[in-house]
C-alpha cells in the first residue's frame, strides 16, 4: 500500500540548527562588511547624527580609536567621509593636502598599517559651498572640469595613504580620469570602487544630515541615475567596466536587488552594494517603536543583499552586524 504523501521532505534539512548550517547556501561574514566613517574637520567631541541613530560624527583625535573598535570585530575595511569647517565654490578643501579625509587616512595608516583597507570616498558635495557633487559653471554642473576636480581628490588621498578611492560623483568619464590620473603619479596599485549604477534617491537624506551635502538649489537628477531606468543602469557599470574599475556598486541596495543580480550576472567584477542611511533609519526607528525585531531585521536586509550576489556590503549596520555574525 503506498504511502498516502511523497517520501521526499525537505523540512528533513531543517530539522536543527546543525543541518540547516550544513545545507545553508547564502553565508555571510565580517570580511563582507565595509564600514562607513564619518570624520569632521575641528570638532571637538563625538557628536550624534540625528536621523541616524548611534552613527556619529568622529573628531580626528578620536579615528584611530574608532577603527581600532572596527578592527576588533573583524571587519576588514572602513569607508572615510570627510565635513569640512569650510566650503567654497570648487570644493578646496576635498584635495588639500591637509584636508580632514588625507589627514584621518594618514594617520589610519600610521597607526594600523596594511591590517586595515582604508577607502575613501570621491566627491564634492560635502566641500561645495552648492552641496553639488560636481563643479557649476552657472546652474549647470560642468561635467569634465569635475573630472579634473575628482581627479585631484583621488590623488590627494592616495598620498595619504589610502587603498581604494570611490568616486560617487557620477559624472561620466570619472574612472577613466582617475585611474589615468593616479598611474601617471605612481600609484597604480590603488584601487578604484566606483558608485557605478547611484540612483536619485530619497534612502539618502539622513546621509545628507550626517555629512552637511543637500544641494542648496535644484536637485541630482541632470547626473544620478533614474530610479525608473534599470537599463541606464547597466549601461553606467558597463561603462566603468569598460574604464578599468576594480569594483563597481549599485547604490541604494534594498530596493535595487534586482540591479544587484544583474550587474552579478553580466560583469566578471567584484560587486559591492551600498546600504545607504533610509535603510538603516528605517529600520532604526521601527526597532525604536518596538515593531520589530532590529537584529533579526537586520540580518535579513543583509543576507538577501548578499544574496543578491553582492560580494561586499558597505552598510552603517557593520559593527553590529559584526557583533550579531561573532555571537
Amino acid at each position: 500500500m503506498s504511502a498516502p504523501f511523497p517520501t521526499r521532505r525537505l523540512r528533513r534539512l531543517r530539522k536543527n540548527e546543525k543541518m540547516r548550517n550544513l545545507v545553508q547556501e547564502v553565508t555571510f561574514s565580517v570580511n563582507d562588511l565595509i564600514c562607513p566613517v564619518f570624520v569632521q574637520e575641528n570638532l571637538k567631541s563625538r557628536t550624534f547624527v540625528e536621523s541616524m541613530p548611534d552613527i556619529q560624527r568622529l573628531p580626528l583625535s578620536d579615528v584611530t580609536q574608532e577603527v581600532q573598535s572596527i578592527k576588533d570585530l573583524g571587519i576588514p575595511a572602513i569607508m572615510l567621509f570627510g565635513i569640512p569647517e569650510k566650503k567654497d565654490e570648487y570644493g578646496t578643501g576635498a584635495f588639500a593636502d591637509d584636508g580632514i579625509v588625507q589627514k584621518a587616512a594618514s594617520e589610519i595608516r600610521k597607526s594600523f598599517g596594511d591590517s586595515m583597507v582604508i577607502m575613501s570616498d570621491v566627491c564634492l558635495c560635502q566641500y561645495t559651498s552648492s552641496g553639488h557633487c560636481g563643479i557649476l559653471n552657472g546652474n549647470i554642473i560642468d561635467n569634465d572640469s569635475s573630472l579634473m576636480t575628482l581627479s585631484r581628490i583621488a590623488l590627494s588621498q592616495a598620498a595619504s595613504g589610502v587603498d581604494i578611492v570611490s568616486p560617487s560623483a557620477m559624472m561620466d568619464g570619472q574612472v577613466k580620469a582617475i585611474r589615468n590620473a593616479l598611474d601617471e603619479k605612481g600609484f597604480s596599485d590603488v584601487g578604484i570602487m566606483s558608485h557605478s549604477a547611484k540612483h536619485r534617491s530619497s534612502f539618502y537624506n539622513p546621509f545628507r544630515d550626517a555629512a552637511d551635502c543637500a544641494p542648496q538649489f535644484g536637485d541630482r537628477k541632470t547626473y544620478q541615475v533614474p530610479f525608473t531606468n534599470p537599463r541606464e543602469a547597466m549601461r553606467e557599470i558597463e561603462m566603468d567596466v569598460s574604464e578599468g574599475v576594480d569594483i563597481v556598486m549599485v547604490k541604494p541596495a534594498l530596493s535595487y536587488l534586482d540591479l544587484i543580480a544583474k550587474t552579478r550576472e553580466r560583469f566578471n567584477v567584484p560587486v559591492s552594494a551600498y546600504s545607504v542611511s533610509g535603510e538603516y533609519a528605517l529600520v532604526k526607528g521601527a526597532a525604536k517603536q518596538g515593531w520589530i525585531n532590529e537584529d533579526e531585521i537586520m540580518a535579513e536586509i543583509l543576507y538577501s543583499i548578499k544574496r543578491a550576489g553582492a560580494d561586499m556590503i558597505v552598510t552603517y549596520f557593520a559593527k553590529k552586524m559584526a557583533e550579531y555574525l561573532n555571537r
